[in-house]
């Protein structure tokens, strides 16, 4: 446990970052398993409009720094690519 009191209030920050984070993340990996199922199912307009949620929210995810941005380029890169191929 910290001592001083500066490094009580940046655990509490970081819990707070960190639940925020998880959320984050697990509402695009939501989306991902969406998107993939739809493309799979070759429902194209449906899976355009998820894809469009999805690479909002992964540009928003970059911007705060949850995810780096060269992975956030290459996620949509692929998703891309398969939306392209069905």
């Amino acid at each position: 446990m910290p001592i001083k009191k500066s490094a009580f209030k940046e655990l509490r920050k970081a819990k707070k970052r960190h639940l925020r984070n998880i959320k984050i993340l697990s509402e695009l990996k939501t989306l991902d398993k969406k998107f993939i199922s739809l493309v799979d199912e070759k429902k194209i307009e449906q899976a355009e409009k998820v894809l469009n949620r999805l690479i909002s929210k992964l540009d928003k995810a970059a911007v705060k720094k949850i995810i780096r941005k060269n992975k956030v380029s290459r996620k949509k890169s692929r998703l891309m690519r398969k939306l392209k191929k069905a």
